[in-house]
C-alpha cells in the first residue's frame, strides 16, 4: 500500500493548517515541475493530494477574503484592494465585510481554538504617518474576526528583514516599532511562529485551525545568501528555455496534459537573446527561487513540528498560493510608504530595478520582472491581475494521512472559496446565516473532500472571476475570458486550457450563454464595471 492510511478511519475534527503562498506561478514547486528545491511540500505532494485546477481570486487580498470568508471577494467587500478601498461602494471597502464569516469564526464557534501567523491584508487601510509609522491601531484585526491568536503584519508587503507593521497580538513590534530586530528574516519568522503557535494550540483536547499567511514570493527580491547559494541550476539558458523545460516537467508528473500546447507569450517581453543584462536577470531569478527555498524551509518546520507532537496523522495540511506570478515592475518609488527608506545599520534602500545591483540584499528592493513571471505560470497565458490562466491557477496541496490516500493527483476543477466548504465539513461545523445579529452571505464555495481522497467531485455550477474589468467564468469544460476592455474568448479546458484556440466566433451561442451567467453572477455579488469603479478608488501610492 502506498505511504498513508486512506483505508483508516478519519478523526472526526481534525486539526486545519491552511498555508498560503504570495505571488507564487504554477510551477514553481517541485512537485508541479520546477527545479527549484522544495524537499518539505515535495513531501506533502507524496504523503497526500495534488490539485491541478485549484483556482485563486488573481491578485493577494481579494484571494485571501475570498479564501478566508468562502465568499467571492466582493461578497466579503475586498473587490479591489485594501489600500484603495471605499466607503462609497460596499463590494470594494477594501476591509472584510461584517456580512461574512471567516473560517476562524466558523471552527471558533463550533469548538476549535483558532490562531493565525504572517500576513493579514484583509482589514483595510492601515493609514502611514509622515514618520513612515503605520497606524495599526485603524484596522480591522485578525483578532476582531475570530483568530484568537496571531503575530504577523497587518499590511501587503514590505521588507523581508524590517517588516512594517509587525505585530504581535496587538502589540507593535519590529524595527518601525523602535526595536531592532537583528538576524531576522521574515519568511523563516513566520516558520518559526507557526512551530509555536501549534505547540500553544495543541496544548488542550480541543481540534485548532492554523492559518500561516507568507508573503514569500512576493517582491522585494529579498533572500539570505545561503539560500541563494542553494539555487545551482535552470536560468543559465534565459525565460523561454525555464518556460519550456517546466511545461515537459510538468507534463511528465501527470499535472498537465501533452496536447495542450505552451500559450503564447506575452509579445511585448523581450527574447533572452535581446536581453542587454543576461548575469543580472539570471540573479533576479536565482533570489526569488531562494525566497521559495525559504517558503519551503519554514513549510518544513510545521510539518516537523506535527510529526515531533505526534499529531500528524490527524492534521489536515493545505498549502496554496493565492495568484500566478508577478509581472510587476518596480521603479524608483516602488512599494510606496511600505518601502524602508534606511536599512538597519541607515544604509540607503535603493527603489526599484536597478540594472546591475545585486538583489537579495535589504539595500535593495526589486522585483523580478513580467519574463520570468511567465517562466513561473509555464504553461498558461498572462499573470497575477488578469483571470486567463496563468493569473488564477494556484498549485495547491493538501496532505492528510488518517484521511487522504498518498500520491492522489486530482484533476478536479476548484476554488479556494471551496476551503471554507471543506473545512466546515472535515471540522463538522456549521455555517451560519445569523451570527451576532447579522444577516450573513449565503456560503458559496462547495466541499472537495471527496476529491482530496482522489474520488470524483460531485461539484456543481460556474466558477466566476472578476478584478479590475478582467472577467471570467469556468462551467464544466468551458472558459468565456476577457481581459478589460477585451472582446470574450471561449476555450475547452479539458482540450486547451493553456488558451490557444479561442472558440468564441464558431460558438456565439455558448458565448451568450456564459456571459449571461456571468453578468447575473456580477449583479448577485455587487460587481460593478471597472471603469465606474476605479475613478473612486482611494491612492494609495499618491
Amino acid at each position: 500500500m502506498p505511504e498513508g492510511h486512506g483505508e483508516n478511519t478519519a478523526p472526526a475534527r481534525p486539526n486545519i493548517v491552511l498555508i498560503v503562498a504570495d505571488d507564487m506561478g504554477f510551477t514553481d514547486i517541485g512537485c508541479f515541475g520546477s527545479e527549484i528545491p522544495t524537499p518539505n511540500l515535495d513531501r506533502m505532494s507524496r504523503r497526500g493530494a495534488r490539485f491541478s485546477q485549484m483556482y485563486n481570486g488573481a491578485r493577494c487580498c481579494p484571494s485571501r477574503a475570498a479564501l478566508l470568508t468562502g465568499v467571492y471577494a466582493q461578497q466579503a467587500g475586498i473587490g479591489h484592494m485594501t489600500e484603495t478601498g471605499t466607503e462609497a461602494l460596499p463590494a470594494y471597502r477594501g476591509r472584510l465585510s461584517e456580512r461574512a464569516v471567516t473560517i476562524a469564526e466558523v471552527l471558533g464557534d463550533a469548538g476549535y481554538r483558532t490562531g493565525m501567523v504572517g500576513k493579514w491584508h484583509v482589514g483595510g487601510r492601515v493609514p502611514v504617518g509622515a514618520d513612515g509609522v503605520p497606524d495599526v491601531t485603524s484596522s480591522l484585526h485578525p483578532m476582531d474576526r475570530g483568530f484568537g491568536k496571531f503575530w504577523g503584519t497587518l499590511m501587503g508587503a514590505g521588507s523581508y528583514y524590517t517588516p512594517t507593521s509587525l505585530v504581535d497580538g496587538r502589540t507593535p513590534v519590529g524595527d518601525w516599532a523602535g526595536q531592532r530586530l537583528d538576524d531576522f528574516y521574515y519568511t523563516d519568522a513566520i516558520g518559526q511562529r507557526s512551530a509555536s503557535m501549534i505547540e500553544d494550540l495543541s496544548a488542550g483536547e480541543q481540534p485548532f485551525f492554523l492559518y500561516v499567511a507568507h508573503v514569500a514570493p512576493h517582491w522585494p527580491l529579498h533572500a539570505l545568501d545561503e539560500d541563494i547559494a542553494a539555487v545551482t541550476e535552470g536560468f543559465q539558458a534565459g525565460w523561454q528555455a525555464l518556460r519550456a523545460a517546466r511545461h515537459e516537467s510538468a507534463v511528465g508528473l501527470g499535472i498537465l496534459s501533452r496536447t495542450w500546447a505552451v500559450s503564447r507569450t506575452d509579445p511585448l517581453l523581450p527574447s533572452w537573446e535581446d536581453a542587454p543584462d543576461q548575469d543580472w536577470e539570471r540573479e533576479r531569478m536565482k533570489v526569488y527561487a531562494a525566497q521559495i527555498v525559504a517558503l519551503d524551509r519554514a513549510v518544513g518546520r510545521v510539518l516537523d513540528t506535527l510529526e515531533r507532537l505526534g499529531i500528524a496523522e490527524d492534521t489536515l495540511v493545505m498549502f496554496l498560493s493565492d495568484n500566478g506570478g508577478c509581472a510587476e515592475v518596480l521603479g524608483a518609488e516602488g512599494g510606496g510608504p511600505i518601502r524602508p527608506r534606511h536599512t538597519r545599520d541607515g544604509a540607503p534602500v535603493h527603489g526599484g530595478n536597478v540594472v546591475g545591483l545585486r538583489p537579495g540584499g535589504e539595500a535593495t528592493y526589486m522585483s523580478y520582472g513580467g519574463a520570468w513571471a511567465a517562466a513561473s505560470n509555464s504553461p498558461f497565458r498572462r499573470y497575477k491581475h488578469w483571470v486567463h490562466e496563468g493569473g488564477i491557477s494556484t498549485p495547491f496541496l493538501a496532505c492528510w494521512p488518517a484521511a487522504i490516500p498518498a500520491g492522489v493527483t486530482s484533476h478536479e476543477p476548484v476554488h479556494l472559496i471551496d476551503v471554507m466548504a471543506t473545512c466546515v465539513d472535515v471540522g463538522g461545523a456549521a455555517y451560519p446565516s445569523i451570527r451576532g445579529g447579522q444577516a450573513i452571505v449565503p456560503l458559496e464555495g462547495q466541499s472537495f473532500r471527496a476529491a482530496l481522497a482522489g474520488q470524483p467531485s460531485d461539484r456543481v455550477g460556474a466558477i466566476f472571476w472578476e478584478h479590475e474589468g478582467n472577467r471570467a467564468v469556468r462551467l464544466g469544460d468551458l472558459k468565456l475570458v476577457s481581459a478589460h476592455g477585451d472582446p470574450w474568448e471561449l476555450y475547452r479546458m479539458d482540450l486547451d486550457r493553456t488558451e490557444t484556440d479561442d472558440l468564441a466566433l464558431r460558438y456565439p451561442a455558448d458565448v451568450h450563454r456564459m456571459s449571461s451567467l456571468w453578468a447575473d453572477w456580477a449583479r448577485r455579488a455587487g460587481v460593478l464595471p471597472w471603469d465606474v469603479v476605479e475613478p473612486q478608488l482611494n491612492r494609495f501610492w499618491s
